[in-house]
C-alpha cells in the first residue's frame, strides 16, 4: 500500500498503470487499502477534537467530548466510504459512454486511490489549526483533481482526449456530492445532532 501511495505522488502515470493491472488479481486486497486510507481523516479528527481542541483566530480552544467526537468520526468515516462508493459507481456507469467496461471494484479502487491526497490532509486534524487546514485542503483537492485527470484514461484504458471529458464530468459530480454532504451535515446540526462541547481552554 505504501509503495502505491508514494508512487501516486512521485510518478502517478506509471503507478496507475500498475494499480490497474494488480487490481484485476487482488480485488479484495485493494478494497481493504481504500478502507484503511479512508479512516485517516476520521481517526485524526477524533484525536484532535478530544485532545488538542479547535480554535479560530484568537478565540479559546474548544474540546469536544469523547462520545460526540466518536459519533462524528464514525459518521464521517461512513460518509467518506459512501462517497467513494458513489463516485466509483458513477465512474462505472459513465464508462459505458466511452466504450469501456471496467469492473465495479476497479472503479471504486480508482476513486479511493485518487482521493489519497485528501485523506492525508486529514492528518492535519491531529493538531487542529483552521488556517493550516484550509491551505492543506486546497492543496489536497488540487492534487486529487490532477490525479483524476492523469489516472482516469489509464485505469479505464481510453484515449487522453476522452479521459479529459470523462474526468471533467467526474469533477462536476464530485462537487455536487460535496455540497450535498455539507448541506446534510448542516441540517443534522440544526436538528440538534451537533457535537457536545467538553472544556474550553
Amino acid at each position: 500500500m505504501f509503495n502505491h501511495i508514494w508512487g501516486l505522488f512521485a510518478h502517478p502515470k506509471e503507478e496507475y498503470d500498475l494499480i490497474r493491472k494488480e487490481t484485476l488479481a487482488n480485488k479484495k486486497y485493494y478494497l481493504l487499502h481504500v478502507f484503511i486510507l479512508a479512516a485517516i481523516p476520521s481517526v485524526s479528527s477524533y484525536y484532535g477534537a478530544t485532545t488538542v481542541g479547535w480554535s479560530i483566530g484568537t478565540l479559546d480552544k474548544v474540546i469536544i467530548d469523547h462520545q460526540s467526537a466518536l459519533l462524528m468520526s464514525v459518521a464521517g468515516y461512513m460518509a467518506i466510504l459512501a462517497g467513494i462508493v458513489f463516485m466509483g459507481l458513477f465512474i462505472h456507469w459513465m464508462a459505458k459512454t466511452y466504450g469501456t467496461k471496467p469492473s465495479y471494484t476497479k472503479c471504486i479502487v480508482f476513486a479511493g486511490y485518487t482521493a489519497t491526497p485528501i485523506f492525508f490532509v486529514g492528518l492535519l486534524a491531529l493538531y487542529p489549526n483552521t488556517a493550516l487546514y484550509l491551505i492543506g485542503s486546497i492543496i489536497g483537492v488540487a492534487y486529487t483533481v490532477y490525479l483524476l485527470y492523469v489516472g482516469l484514461p489509464r485505469m479505464m484504458t481510453i484515449p487522453e482526449e476522452q479521459g479529459f471529458l470523462f474526468a471533467t464530468s467526474v469533477v462536476c459530480v464530485g462537487l455536487v456530492l460535496l455540497v450535498t454532504m455539507k448541506v446534510i451535515t448542516a441540517l443534522f446540526w440544526g436538528m440538534g445532532f451537533g457535537p457536545g462541547f467538553d472544556v474550553s481552554i
